[in-house]
Order: C-alpha cells, then sequence, then structure tokens
C-alpha cells in the first residue's frame, strides 16, 4: 500500500514539475510596461526580468544627469517588482498556489 502511495506521489511531482517548466518558459510572454517622471522614461522587463527597452523622453534629456539616473532606477524598480508579481501570479495558477509560501528567487 505504501509503495503504491508513493508512486502515485512521484508521478504528481513529475506532471507538477512538467507544468513548472512550460510556466517558466512563458514567464517571457508576460510583458510589463513601466514609468517614472510621467512618462519621462519608460521600460518594458518580461516574467524573467529582462529589460526589453528603455525609453527616455527627449524632455528628460534637458534634465540634470543626476535626475534621469534617478527616474531610471525609479522605472526599473518599479517594472521589477511589477514583472515579479505577475511571474508569481502565473506560477501559482500553475501550482494551485503551492509555492505561494515559499520565497524562490526569480518567481
Amino acid at each position: 500500500m505504501f509503495k503504491g502511495n508513493m508512486s502515485k506521489m512521484l508521478k504528481q511531482a513529475q506532471e507538477m514539475q512538467k507544468k513548472m517548466e512550460t510556466a517558466q518558459e512563458q514567464l517571457s510572454d508576460i510583458i510589463v510596461n513601466s514609468e517614472s517622471g510621467g512618462g519621462m522614461v519608460k521600460v518594458k522587463i518580461n516574467g524573467q526580468l529582462e529589460i526589453l527597452e528603455l525609453r527616455l523622453d527627449n524632455d528628460s534629456l534637458k534634465e540634470d544627469k543626476e535626475i534621469v539616473e534617478d527616474l531610471i532606477i525609479s522605472a526599473v524598480n518599479k517594472g521589477i517588482s511589477d514583472a515579479q508579481a505577475s511571474a508569481k501570479e502565473k506560477m501559482n495558477s500553475v501550482t494551485g498556489g503551492m509555492l505561494s509560501g515559499l520565497n524562490i528567487p526569480g518567481l
């Protein structure tokens, strides 16, 4: 009896692993848009936390260098946070929330 339960658990774990691998592959399809400075800096980040695009409005180039740097940092950090939340939501939908209590970097 124990052997049968163990076999069933292993099968379920393998199915979950396949679902998670598929979901991780799909993270690159998640695109998050973020901006700062009223749209002076815009960034696109995917669910794998890769910056896909960074745009600076022409008006931002008239600002001090330090201000532009702060705007870029702000937009990127917000984008990363939003992308992480979207990725976590995607992974939770696949795992049925089983990983919600775990703090796995990148998810």
